[in-house]
Protein backbone atom coordinates (compact mmCIF):
# COMPACT_ATOMS: atom_id res chain seq x y z
CA UNK A 1 0.00 0.00 0.00
CA UNK A 2 1.99 3.00 -1.05
CA UNK A 3 1.27 6.15 0.79
CA UNK A 4 2.87 9.89 -0.03
CA UNK A 5 4.25 12.02 1.90
CA UNK A 6 1.37 14.77 2.09
CA UNK A 7 -0.58 11.53 2.83
CA UNK A 8 1.43 10.86 6.43
CA UNK A 9 1.67 14.47 7.32
CA UNK A 10 -1.83 14.73 7.08
CA UNK A 11 -1.62 11.74 9.30
CA UNK A 12 0.43 13.24 11.83
CA UNK A 13 -1.90 16.21 11.86
CA UNK A 14 -4.58 14.36 12.45
CA UNK A 15 -2.96 12.67 15.79
CA UNK A 16 -1.92 15.87 17.03
CA UNK A 17 -5.74 17.38 16.67
CA UNK A 18 -7.03 14.66 18.58
CA UNK A 19 -3.77 14.57 21.70
CA UNK A 20 -6.00 13.22 24.03
CA UNK A 21 -7.71 10.83 22.21
CA UNK A 22 -4.82 9.30 21.04
CA UNK A 23 -2.86 9.67 23.87
CA UNK A 24 -5.48 7.34 25.56
CA UNK A 25 -5.83 5.14 22.81
CA UNK A 26 -1.88 4.69 22.34
CA UNK A 27 -2.00 4.07 25.98
CA UNK A 28 -4.11 1.04 25.71
CA UNK A 29 -1.75 -0.42 23.14
CA UNK A 30 1.06 0.22 25.37
CA UNK A 31 -0.22 -1.01 28.20
CA UNK A 32 -1.38 -4.22 26.55
CA UNK A 33 2.29 -5.09 24.93
CA UNK A 34 4.43 -3.96 28.14
CA UNK A 35 1.69 -6.56 30.29
CA UNK A 36 2.91 -9.19 27.40
CA UNK A 37 6.80 -8.90 26.91
CA UNK A 38 7.13 -7.67 31.29
CA UNK A 39 4.91 -11.02 31.65
CA UNK A 40 6.97 -13.31 29.33
CA UNK A 41 10.24 -11.93 30.50
CA UNK A 42 9.46 -11.91 34.34
CA UNK A 43 8.19 -15.81 33.46
CA UNK A 44 11.15 -16.88 32.20
CA UNK A 45 12.80 -15.15 34.81
CA UNK A 46 10.96 -16.69 37.52
CA UNK A 47 11.02 -20.05 35.55
CA UNK A 48 15.50 -19.85 36.18
CA UNK A 49 15.05 -18.58 39.50
CA UNK A 50 12.63 -21.89 40.16
CA UNK A 51 15.11 -23.67 38.16
CA UNK A 52 17.94 -22.68 39.74
CA UNK A 53 16.96 -24.08 43.38
CA UNK A 54 17.19 -27.70 41.94
CA UNK A 55 20.07 -26.81 39.41
CA UNK A 56 22.15 -29.95 39.07
CA UNK A 57 19.77 -31.70 40.90
CA UNK A 58 19.07 -35.68 39.09
CA UNK A 59 15.13 -35.31 38.11
CA UNK A 60 15.18 -39.31 38.28
CA UNK A 61 16.36 -39.95 41.97
CA UNK A 62 15.52 -40.84 45.27
CA UNK A 63 16.85 -40.46 48.39
CA UNK A 64 16.68 -43.51 51.12
CA UNK A 65 17.03 -42.76 54.75
CA UNK A 66 15.96 -44.76 58.15
CA UNK A 67 13.32 -43.52 60.77
CA UNK A 68 11.82 -45.93 63.46
CA UNK A 69 9.93 -48.76 62.64
CA UNK A 70 6.17 -49.04 62.65
CA UNK A 71 5.41 -52.39 62.54
CA UNK A 72 6.61 -55.41 65.06
CA UNK A 73 8.65 -57.93 62.50
CA UNK A 74 10.63 -61.61 63.18
CA UNK A 75 10.14 -60.55 67.11
CA UNK A 76 10.95 -57.14 67.32
CA UNK A 77 9.00 -54.48 68.66
CA UNK A 78 8.07 -51.69 66.54
CA UNK A 79 9.46 -48.08 67.11
CA UNK A 80 13.23 -49.48 66.37
CA UNK A 81 16.02 -47.61 65.69
CA UNK A 82 17.76 -49.27 63.08
CA UNK A 83 21.13 -47.30 60.99
CA UNK A 84 22.13 -47.82 57.12
CA UNK A 85 25.58 -49.74 56.29
CA UNK A 86 27.42 -49.81 53.56
CA UNK A 87 26.56 -53.50 52.76
CA UNK A 88 22.71 -51.90 52.13
CA UNK A 89 24.27 -50.44 48.91
CA UNK A 90 26.16 -53.50 47.92
CA UNK A 91 22.82 -55.54 48.10
CA UNK A 92 20.73 -52.68 45.94
CA UNK A 93 23.39 -52.75 43.55
CA UNK A 94 23.44 -56.84 43.53
CA UNK A 95 19.34 -57.20 43.62
CA UNK A 96 18.45 -53.74 41.90
CA UNK A 97 19.79 -53.99 38.46
CA UNK A 98 17.26 -51.04 37.44
CA UNK A 99 19.29 -48.39 39.48
CA UNK A 100 22.48 -46.74 37.98
CA UNK A 101 23.80 -44.96 40.48
CA UNK A 102 23.96 -45.76 43.87
CA UNK A 103 25.69 -43.07 46.80
CA UNK A 104 26.18 -43.20 50.07
CA UNK A 105 26.47 -40.22 52.13
CA UNK A 106 27.85 -40.18 55.90
CA UNK A 107 27.21 -36.46 57.77
CA UNK A 108 29.17 -35.12 60.80
CA UNK A 109 27.35 -31.40 61.98
CA UNK A 110 28.56 -28.89 63.73
CA UNK A 111 32.69 -29.84 63.14
CA UNK A 112 35.03 -26.53 63.46
CA UNK A 113 37.14 -25.61 59.98
CA UNK A 114 39.66 -23.37 60.83
CA UNK A 115 42.56 -21.68 58.90
CA UNK A 116 45.00 -19.26 60.64
CA UNK A 117 42.04 -16.87 62.37
CA UNK A 118 39.18 -17.66 60.46
CA UNK A 119 36.50 -20.49 61.87
CA UNK A 120 33.53 -22.09 60.69
CA UNK A 121 31.06 -24.19 61.86
CA UNK A 122 30.48 -26.39 58.89
CA UNK A 123 28.83 -29.67 57.76
CA UNK A 124 31.04 -32.29 56.80
CA UNK A 125 29.85 -34.75 54.68
CA UNK A 126 31.70 -38.10 53.42
CA UNK A 127 31.01 -38.93 49.72
CA UNK A 128 31.27 -41.00 46.77
CA UNK A 129 33.13 -39.16 43.34
CA UNK A 130 29.37 -40.92 42.03
CA UNK A 131 27.85 -38.48 43.71
CA UNK A 132 28.23 -35.83 41.41
CA UNK A 133 25.99 -37.86 38.90
CA UNK A 134 22.83 -37.39 41.69
CA UNK A 135 23.65 -33.24 42.52
CA UNK A 136 26.21 -31.96 40.39
CA UNK A 137 28.52 -29.16 42.20
CA UNK A 138 29.30 -25.97 40.55
CA UNK A 139 32.68 -26.22 40.88
CA UNK A 140 33.79 -22.28 40.85
CA UNK A 141 37.98 -23.40 41.98
CA UNK A 142 39.21 -27.03 41.65
CA UNK A 143 37.67 -30.21 41.06
CA UNK A 144 35.34 -32.56 42.90
CA UNK A 145 36.53 -35.74 44.52
CA UNK A 146 37.72 -38.78 42.45
CA UNK A 147 37.90 -42.64 42.38
CA UNK A 148 41.94 -42.01 43.61
CA UNK A 149 41.47 -40.15 46.72
CA UNK A 150 38.84 -42.70 47.70
CA UNK A 151 41.02 -45.68 47.08
CA UNK A 152 44.22 -43.87 48.56
CA UNK A 153 42.13 -42.26 51.70
CA UNK A 154 44.10 -38.96 50.71
CA UNK A 155 43.12 -36.19 53.19
CA UNK A 156 41.78 -33.48 50.81
CA UNK A 157 38.22 -31.82 51.04
CA UNK A 158 35.53 -29.26 48.91
CA UNK A 159 34.32 -26.61 50.28
CA UNK A 160 30.97 -24.76 50.61
CA UNK A 161 30.54 -20.87 49.20
CA UNK A 162 30.15 -19.64 52.62
CA UNK A 163 32.62 -21.80 54.47
CA UNK A 164 35.51 -20.15 51.56
CA UNK A 165 34.28 -16.73 52.19
CA UNK A 166 34.83 -17.78 55.64
CA UNK A 167 37.86 -18.88 55.94
CA UNK A 168 39.31 -17.26 52.69
CA UNK A 169 38.47 -13.66 53.25
CA UNK A 170 40.64 -12.27 50.63
CA UNK A 171 39.69 -14.14 47.63
CA UNK A 172 41.52 -15.87 45.08
CA UNK A 173 42.46 -19.80 44.53
CA UNK A 174 42.13 -21.62 48.23
CA UNK A 175 43.19 -25.06 45.86
CA UNK A 176 46.39 -26.36 47.80
CA UNK A 177 45.88 -24.82 50.91
CA UNK A 178 45.11 -26.33 53.66
CA UNK A 179 42.50 -25.99 56.57
CA UNK A 180 42.04 -27.88 59.96
CA UNK A 181 38.71 -30.25 60.36
CA UNK A 182 38.73 -30.47 64.39
CA UNK A 183 42.50 -32.04 64.59
CA UNK A 184 44.07 -33.22 61.20
CA UNK A 185 44.50 -30.89 58.15
CA UNK A 186 43.03 -31.36 55.10
CA UNK A 187 44.23 -29.82 51.59
CA UNK A 188 41.37 -27.91 49.67
CA UNK A 189 41.10 -29.40 46.83
CA UNK A 190 37.88 -27.36 45.18
CA UNK A 191 35.11 -24.47 45.95
CA UNK A 192 31.33 -25.30 45.52
CA UNK A 193 29.35 -22.70 44.01
CA UNK A 194 26.11 -24.25 44.06
CA UNK A 195 23.37 -22.74 45.46
CA UNK A 196 19.86 -24.72 45.88
CA UNK A 197 17.01 -25.27 47.88
CA UNK A 198 17.34 -28.75 46.66
CA UNK A 199 20.00 -29.97 49.60
CA UNK A 200 20.79 -33.52 50.62
CA UNK A 201 21.59 -33.74 54.43
CA UNK A 202 22.11 -29.60 54.42
CA UNK A 203 23.12 -26.79 53.00
CA UNK A 204 26.01 -27.36 50.10
CA UNK A 205 27.15 -23.64 50.89
CA UNK A 206 28.05 -24.71 54.25
CA UNK A 207 29.26 -27.87 53.94
CA UNK A 208 32.59 -29.28 53.49
CA UNK A 209 32.97 -32.80 51.36
CA UNK A 210 35.52 -35.54 51.84
CA UNK A 211 35.98 -38.97 50.84
CA UNK A 212 33.43 -41.08 52.36
CA UNK A 213 36.36 -43.76 53.48
CA UNK A 214 38.02 -41.26 55.03
CA UNK A 215 34.94 -40.06 56.82
CA UNK A 216 33.66 -43.42 58.57
CA UNK A 217 37.77 -43.86 59.96
CA UNK A 218 38.49 -39.94 61.07
CA UNK A 219 35.38 -39.94 63.08
CA UNK A 220 34.74 -43.70 64.02
CA UNK A 221 31.97 -43.96 62.08
CA UNK A 222 32.86 -48.01 61.15
CA UNK A 223 30.21 -49.19 58.03
CA UNK A 224 27.23 -47.05 59.10
CA UNK A 225 25.96 -44.10 56.84
CA UNK A 226 23.25 -41.88 57.19
CA UNK A 227 21.65 -41.81 53.51
CA UNK A 228 21.53 -43.40 50.45
CA UNK A 229 21.13 -41.59 47.02
CA UNK A 230 20.07 -43.29 44.12
CA UNK A 231 19.31 -42.82 40.13
CA UNK A 232 17.74 -45.34 38.39
CA UNK A 233 18.61 -45.91 35.13
CA UNK A 234 17.07 -44.53 31.68
CA UNK A 235 13.81 -45.13 30.95
CA UNK A 236 12.99 -46.53 34.39
CA UNK A 237 10.46 -44.62 36.90
CA UNK A 238 11.90 -44.71 40.24
CA UNK A 239 8.31 -45.20 41.75
CA UNK A 240 8.37 -48.49 39.84
CA UNK A 241 11.07 -50.27 41.75
CA UNK A 242 10.24 -48.05 45.02
CA UNK A 243 8.59 -51.50 46.41
CA UNK A 244 11.79 -53.72 45.59
CA UNK A 245 14.35 -51.01 46.89
CA UNK A 246 12.16 -51.02 50.31
CA UNK A 247 12.30 -54.96 50.38
CA UNK A 248 16.30 -55.34 49.78
CA UNK A 249 16.99 -53.11 52.38
CA UNK A 250 14.26 -53.96 54.99
CA UNK A 251 15.19 -57.64 54.64
CA UNK A 252 18.71 -56.92 55.57
CA UNK A 253 17.58 -54.80 58.96
CA UNK A 254 15.04 -57.54 60.18
CA UNK A 255 12.19 -54.68 58.84
CA UNK A 256 9.05 -55.51 57.47
CA UNK A 257 9.46 -54.69 53.69
CA UNK A 258 5.68 -53.12 53.72
CA UNK A 259 7.29 -50.46 56.60
CA UNK A 260 7.11 -47.41 53.73
CA UNK A 261 8.38 -45.22 57.37
CA UNK A 262 10.95 -47.22 58.88
CA UNK A 263 12.67 -47.38 55.30
CA UNK A 264 11.65 -43.72 53.84
CA UNK A 265 12.25 -43.65 49.63
CA UNK A 266 11.88 -39.90 49.00
CA UNK A 267 10.90 -39.47 45.05
CA UNK A 268 12.36 -36.50 43.85
CA UNK A 269 10.83 -37.89 40.06
CA UNK A 270 6.95 -36.31 42.07
CA UNK A 271 8.39 -33.17 42.95
CA UNK A 272 10.01 -32.31 39.52
CA UNK A 273 7.15 -33.46 37.92
CA UNK A 274 4.80 -30.70 39.99
CA UNK A 275 6.84 -28.37 38.94
CA UNK A 276 6.98 -29.14 35.46
CA UNK A 277 2.88 -28.90 35.72
CA UNK A 278 3.53 -25.42 37.63
CA UNK A 279 5.92 -23.72 35.07
CA UNK A 280 3.14 -25.19 32.35
CA UNK A 281 0.39 -23.89 33.89
CA UNK A 282 2.31 -20.50 34.09
CA UNK A 283 3.10 -20.32 30.78
CA UNK A 284 -0.29 -20.54 29.82
CA UNK A 285 -1.51 -17.94 32.30
CA UNK A 286 0.88 -15.47 31.14
CA UNK A 287 0.06 -15.88 27.51
CA UNK A 288 -3.66 -15.50 27.98
CA UNK A 289 -3.25 -11.81 30.17
CA UNK A 290 -0.86 -10.89 27.63
CA UNK A 291 -2.97 -11.65 24.78
CA UNK A 292 -6.05 -10.71 25.90
CA UNK A 293 -4.64 -7.24 27.16
CA UNK A 294 -3.34 -6.49 23.94
CA UNK A 295 -6.61 -7.18 22.01
CA UNK A 296 -8.21 -5.26 24.49
CA UNK A 297 -6.16 -2.45 23.85
CA UNK A 298 -6.32 -3.18 19.97
CA UNK A 299 -10.23 -3.31 20.31
CA UNK A 300 -9.86 0.33 21.47
CA UNK A 301 -7.72 1.85 18.84
CA UNK A 302 -10.39 0.43 16.75
CA UNK A 303 -13.59 2.12 18.65
CA UNK A 304 -11.45 5.22 18.63
CA UNK A 305 -11.05 5.22 14.46
CA UNK A 306 -14.95 4.65 14.48
CA UNK A 307 -15.11 7.66 16.42
CA UNK A 308 -12.75 10.06 14.45
CA UNK A 309 -14.53 8.65 11.13
CA UNK A 310 -17.52 9.80 12.36
CA UNK A 311 -16.72 12.94 13.44
CA UNK A 312 -14.57 13.25 10.19
CA UNK A 313 -17.69 12.27 7.93
CA UNK A 314 -18.12 15.78 6.09
CA UNK A 315 -14.57 16.11 5.43
CA UNK A 316 -14.39 12.49 3.98
CA UNK A 317 -17.27 13.06 2.16
CA UNK A 318 -15.71 17.00 0.37
CA UNK A 319 -12.67 14.21 -0.25
CA UNK A 320 -15.16 11.57 -2.30
CA UNK A 321 -16.66 14.59 -4.09
CA UNK A 322 -13.45 16.22 -5.09
CA UNK A 323 -12.04 12.86 -6.37
CA UNK A 324 -10.35 10.82 -3.83
CA UNK A 325 -10.91 7.28 -4.60
CA UNK A 326 -11.49 4.54 -2.13
CA UNK A 327 -8.51 3.31 -1.73
CA UNK A 328 -6.91 6.90 -0.71
CA UNK A 329 -9.81 6.92 1.92
CA UNK A 330 -8.90 3.04 2.84
CA UNK A 331 -5.06 3.85 2.72
CA UNK A 332 -5.50 7.23 4.90
CA UNK A 333 -7.68 5.30 7.95
CA UNK A 334 -5.91 2.78 8.02
CA UNK A 335 -2.23 4.01 7.82
CA UNK A 336 -3.75 6.62 11.00
CA UNK A 337 -4.31 2.86 12.76
CA UNK A 338 -1.03 1.29 12.15
CA UNK A 339 0.57 4.41 13.27
CA UNK A 340 -0.78 4.90 16.55
CA UNK A 341 -0.41 1.16 16.86
CA UNK A 342 3.35 1.07 16.19
CA UNK A 343 4.57 3.77 18.05
CA UNK A 344 2.64 2.91 21.12
CA UNK A 345 3.44 -0.37 20.85
CA UNK A 346 7.14 -0.09 20.17
CA UNK A 347 7.07 2.40 23.33
CA UNK A 348 5.44 -0.49 25.58
CA UNK A 349 7.94 -2.91 24.41
CA UNK A 350 11.38 -0.22 25.05
CA UNK A 351 9.95 0.51 28.55
CA UNK A 352 8.93 -3.34 29.12
CA UNK A 353 12.67 -4.19 28.27
CA UNK A 354 14.28 -1.25 30.89
CA UNK A 355 12.20 -2.59 33.82
CA UNK A 356 13.16 -6.17 32.88
CA UNK A 357 16.83 -5.43 32.65
CA UNK A 358 16.52 -3.60 36.00
CA UNK A 359 15.15 -6.56 37.46
CA UNK A 360 18.40 -8.79 35.82
CA UNK A 361 20.42 -6.25 37.75
CA UNK A 362 18.88 -6.80 40.91
CA UNK A 363 19.57 -10.85 40.60
CA UNK A 364 23.32 -10.24 39.68
CA UNK A 365 26.02 -11.25 42.45
CA UNK A 366 29.76 -11.51 42.35
CA UNK A 367 29.24 -10.12 38.75
CA UNK A 368 26.88 -14.05 38.15
CA UNK A 369 23.58 -12.49 36.91
CA UNK A 370 21.16 -15.65 38.94
CA UNK A 371 18.14 -14.92 36.84
CA UNK A 372 17.66 -13.50 32.72
CA UNK A 373 14.45 -11.57 32.79
CA UNK A 374 14.58 -10.20 29.19
CA UNK A 375 12.68 -11.58 25.70
CA UNK A 376 14.90 -12.88 23.34
CA UNK A 377 15.60 -11.04 20.00
CA UNK A 378 12.76 -13.22 17.63
CA UNK A 379 10.42 -12.60 20.62
CA UNK A 380 10.78 -8.51 20.19
CA UNK A 381 10.32 -9.17 16.19
CA UNK A 382 7.06 -11.24 16.85
CA UNK A 383 5.52 -8.71 19.10
CA UNK A 384 6.22 -5.85 16.58
CA UNK A 385 4.75 -8.28 13.24
CA UNK A 386 1.91 -8.87 15.93
CA UNK A 387 1.55 -4.79 16.32
CA UNK A 388 1.31 -4.48 12.44
CA UNK A 389 -1.18 -6.56 12.47
CA UNK A 390 -3.51 -5.63 14.69
CA UNK A 391 -2.62 -2.75 13.74
CA UNK A 392 -4.48 -3.48 10.18
CA UNK A 393 -7.40 -5.31 11.84
CA UNK A 394 -7.75 -2.40 14.14
CA UNK A 395 -8.47 -0.13 11.14
CA UNK A 396 -9.80 -2.29 8.94
CA UNK A 397 -13.90 -1.82 10.25
CA UNK A 398 -13.21 2.21 10.62
CA UNK A 399 -11.75 2.14 6.85
CA UNK A 400 -14.88 0.65 5.85
CA UNK A 401 -17.12 3.03 7.37
CA UNK A 402 -15.57 6.04 5.93
CA UNK A 403 -15.30 3.91 2.23
CA UNK A 404 -19.14 3.29 2.68
CA UNK A 405 -19.87 7.50 2.97
CA UNK A 406 -21.24 9.41 0.13
CA UNK A 407 -20.61 12.46 -0.72
CA UNK A 408 -24.58 13.82 -0.87
CA UNK A 409 -24.86 11.93 2.62
CA UNK A 410 -22.11 14.21 4.20
CA UNK A 411 -22.87 17.18 2.95
CA UNK A 412 -26.74 16.09 4.95
CA UNK A 413 -24.95 15.64 7.96
CA UNK A 414 -22.97 19.22 7.41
Amino acid sequence: MKIDLDTYHELLQTLLRNKTRSFLTGFGVFWGVFMLVALMGGGAGMKELLNNNFAGFATNSAIIFEQQTTKPYHGFRKGRWWTLTTGDMDRLREQVPQLDVISPIASKWGVQAVNGENKFNANVKGLLPEYAKVEAPTLFYGRFLNDMDIAQQRKVCVIGKRVYKTLFPKGGDPCGQMIRLDSAYYTVIGVDYKESNMNINGSSDEAISIPLSLMQRAFNMGQSIDLIAITARPGVAISDITPRIREVIARGHDIDPTDEKAVTVFNTEVLFGLLDSLFSGVDLLIWLVGIGTLLAGAIGVSNIMMVTVKERTTEIGIRRAIGATPRVILSQIISESILLTAVSGMSGIVFAVLILQMMEMGFTEDGIVKSHFQVSFWTAIGAAVLLAALGVLAGLAPAGRAMSIKPVDAMREE
